[in-house]
């Protein structure tokens, strides 16, 4: 089958190059003249025989609505388009409803697999006619998992219901990274153990917890067992955000996904102002004292020095209060404190390489490192 193929990034080389492995012939087309089939999108379609299956493969938001919209000029009526990026689901109505008025078909496809698509498989989950599902079925298949159809792609429902699903099921990663990651800490807190890397591998098999992601976290530790310099800022790409805003419309419960969203934000402020007006309210309505950003930060550093009893911390802070620094060597600790981490932190750039994600990209959370144990 003949499928044009827009956006050949990360994700939409690796799904041309896997489909051309199944026999299919792409057409593939990008603004990156050295990866692209074509000169431009007319080149592209004039290349493939109609009627036409061309698939958009490129960041969410603006860029997707400009390349549906030239697509609407370029082909013909009975071509169809299928959208398999991140894109917010109410955008798929108004990308049918234009092109629809030029008599082309549209489908929306959710797509999960990332880099390792190319090898393993993506999973797909489709909205739209089911005329139009069946006629894009050979490339569904071809990029699906082998095995089971049912086990790697859903015909979820009408146009949007593709990308809802793919939302919700990033809106559930984000929650079970976080799960894995809150593990991680309190395994890594506790003196008695030993062998953090080798907890989450002997959890791979056997467990009710193992999963590809889990598979990923023992990657990931085994390449860097105490996570050395890696920035704990974390991006989010949108579906994160679109999930929870869908539960507030829908008045479903989700604190554990809500949770692990804001618990993203959080990574990215270098204070809280939200802890900041707690610390305030603590001293006017029970007299505590209220720490100077350099004891905090003292504090912070000593933390990050090795595991400590509930109870030591408590006393330690207690004796902060009765003997409280003056401003001089409050700011002195201070100063030490941020020599003893890391100083700078890189930008943000979205999941699959293609820009800038939203939320600031400065990186101001990034000079905190995960606590590791003391050997």
């Amino acid at each position: 089958m003949q499928l044009g193929l827009v956006g050949l990034g990360k994700m939409g080389g690796n799904m041309r190059e896997r489909l051309r492995r199944a026999g299919h012939e792409v057409v593939g087309y990008d603004q990156n003249k050295a990866v692209s089939d074509a000169r431009s999108l007319a080149d592209m379609a004039k290349k493939l025989s109609a009627p036409r299956v061309v698939w958009v493969m490129v960041p969410h938001g603006a860029p997707t609505r400009e390349t549906v919209g030239k697509l609407a000029d370029v082909l013909d009526k009975g071509d169809l388009v299928i959208e398999g990026g991140n894109s917010r689901f109410t955008d798929d109505v108004e990308h049918e409803q234009l092109l629809k008025a030029k008599g082309i078909g549209y489908l929306d496809c959710g797509v999960s697999g990332g880099i390792w698509g190319l090898d393993n498989g993506y999973g797909l989950m489709v909205g739209g006619s089911a005329a139009n599902v069946k006629r894009a079925m050979p490339i569904f298949d071809a990029l699906r998992p082998e095995g089971p159809r049912d086990e790697g792609f859903v015909h979820a429902g009408k146009v949007g219901a593709g990308h809802y699903t793919k939302m919700v099921h990033n809106g559930i990663e984000y929650g079970l990274m976080h799960a894995y990651a809150e593990g991680y800490e309190l395994l890594e807190k506790k003196d008695i153990v030993e062998n953090v890397p080798g907890a989450f591998k002997a959890w791979s098999r056997g467990t009710v917890v193992r999963s590809w992601l889990l598979d990923l976290m023992v990657k990931a530790l085994e390449e860097n067992p105490d996570l050395d310099d890696v920035s704990d800022y974390t991006p989010d790409s949108g579906e994160g955000r679109w999930t929870v805003e869908e539960a507030i419309a829908m008045s479903v419960p989700m604190p554990v996904i809500s949770a692990s969203l804001f618990a993203r934000f959080a990574s990215r402020q270098q204070s809280s102002p939200t802890m900041q007006a707690v610390s305030a309210l603590r001293g006017q309505f029970g007299g505590h004292q209220v720490m100077t950003i350099g004891e905090g930060d003292a504090l912070r550093a000593e933390a990050a020095a090795g595991p400590k009893s509930p109870d030591t911390a408590r006393k330690k802070v207690a004796r902060k209060e009765a003997h409280p620094a003056s401003p001089e060597e409050a700011a002195a600790k201070g100063r030490k404190a941020a020599s003893a981490g890391p100083s700078s932190g890189g930008g943000a750039t979205s999941s699959d390489g293609s820009g800038p994600t939203e939320g600031p990209t400065s990186g101001t959370g990034a000079t905190r490192k995960p606590a590791t144990k003391k050997s």
